[in-house]
């Protein structure tokens, strides 16, 4: 009964892993399929584990049944050793005396007694054994209960997470059939998603909705990239999806095909629209070419499956289709040439400090050299003052001394200043400091 139940309910698993699959060409499809797989995966594993059980529990019964036939065969010894020993008592009640029946029927209940006593421990071990044997299949029965119940759950929760999909699946479609602005603002959104997930930022890297006027009005597309040099990336999202909508819910292969087509056109319509309002003309430093980002990969790839020349008959309009993944690699470029520019900037900036501070050093070492040469001068005035002094001056001095005119204070003998500046011998002489270096320093 077990079995049929998890083929029923395997089959049933499978049929409806089937019909999601057959039903549905979406990513959101594809991960409910992947969970489908994964419960089946849990399916039979439990299944796996049921049917180890329950060769388990054949086991334990064939073993149950050995040990009845161990207990039916001793109970059969133990029924001919009785036969046997009523037997010989009747032999010797014929032929012995009452006494001799007595001590008999105490050796015969002595007998029994022992017999009994090696029948408990025979069956000891066997009662150890069933009783072992009954534990371990109550547990087993126990966890396939568990894992029956884990089982049933895990089918509701998926039946309810479907059922939650499918709800919000048809919202969102719904929200997109119907509303032409949910639609932009889908795509706007998606548009900001892919850019700030390749590292641009929306306060220094790229704008939203930035208006500018032109022949035929206000012009507005939904994000200008900032590129190094002054350069702007125009990029603007379409949604074009009923079409391809209509395409997915329809059964019949030539309505199917003649929704495809439609999509097709329609994605021309908007790159011809797109291409007409001229971008590169209005914003002056904008690249030659405009982006056209169709937020969605499987979009796109209907419509060139269908139209193998979309893309160069866009490209010839100056419009770049883009979808998640190519406007990815755009991104991260831009965000590359950034850091390389900033790299450079910082570079130059370090390189124009290092030329300065150069300068500046320079200007300071023809100074230092100026001071040295004055101190030299200084030092030997210094010292021709001083033997002027003690030649001419302090002999007439002593005199005033010699006289008896002289003060109470002694008169000192000023030294000679031996030591001279250090010149500056590691620095090549530095051409003449002009007004501007002295500035500086």
């Amino acid at each position: 009964m077990s079995i049929i139940l998890a083929l029923i309910i395997g089959a049933a698993l499978g049929g409806l892993i089937g019909w999601l699959y057959a039903s549905r060409a979406s990513v959101a499809d594809a991960e409910r399929a992947a969970r489908a797989g994964e419960l089946q995966k849990l399916l039979d594993a439990v299944t796996d584990e049921r049917d180890e059980a329950q060769r388990a529990k054949a086991a334990l019964e064939a073993d149950v049944r050995n040990f009845d036939t161990r207990m039916a065969d001793l109970q059969k010894s133990r029924d001919e050793l009785i036969n046997q020993f009523r037997e010989i008592g009747d032999k010797l009640l014929e032929k012995a005396h009452k006494d001799f029946l007595a001590k008999a029927g105490e050796r015969f209940s002595e007998a029994d007694k022992a017999s009994e006593t090696k029948l408990k421990a025979l069956l000891q071990p066997v009662e150890t054994t069933l009783k072992r044997y009954e534990e371990g299949l109550a547990r087993v029965e126990k966890e396939r209960v568990d894992h029956y119940a884990g089982l049933r759950e895990a089918v509701e929760l998926v039946r309810a997470g479907q059922g939650q999909v499918r709800d919000e699946t048809r919202n969102l479609v719904n929200a997109l059939r119907s509303s032409p602005k949910q639609r932009g603002r889908w795509g706007e959104q998606s548009l900001r998603n892919v850019l700030e997930q390749a590292g641009l930022s929306p306060y220094a890297d790229f704008k939203s909705e930035v208006s500018v006027d032109g022949e035929d009005g206000k012009l507005r597309p939904d994000v200008v990239v900032r590129l190094p040099g002054g350069r702007q990336l125009i990029i603007d999202a379409k949604c074009s999806l009923n079409a391809y909508l209509d395409a997915c819910d329809e059964v019949d292969d030539d309505k199917r095909e003649a929704c495809f087509r439609a999509h097709v056109a329609s994605i021309r319509n908007h790159t011809q629209q797109l291409g007409s309002k001229a971008y590169w003309a209005q914003f002056g430093d904008a690249a030659d070419y405009v982006v056209m980002y169709i937020p969605g990969e499987h979009f796109l790839t209907a419509a060139l499956e269908r139209d193998d020349g979309l893309w160069d008959w866009a490209f010839e309009r100056r419009v770049l289709l883009a979808t998640p993944t190519n406007l990815v690699a755009i991104a991260r470029t831009v965000a590359s040439v950034w850091q390389q520019e900033k790299l450079a900037e910082a570079a130059g900036e370090i390189a124009a400090l290092g030329k300065e501070l150069h300068s500046r050093l320079a200007t300071m070492a023809q100074h230092m050299e100026r001071v040295g040469k004055n101190l030299s001068t200084a030092n030997a005035a210094y010292n021709q003052m001083v033997g002027s002094f003690e030649s001419q001056v302090l002999t007439q001095a002593r005199r005033f001394e010699t006289l008896g005119a002289g003060s109470a204070k002694e008169m000192p003998m000023p030294p000679m200043v031996e030591a001279s500046p250090r010149p500056l011998t590691k620095l090549a002489s530095p051409p003449p400091p002009s007004n501007e270096d002295d500035a500086a320093a």
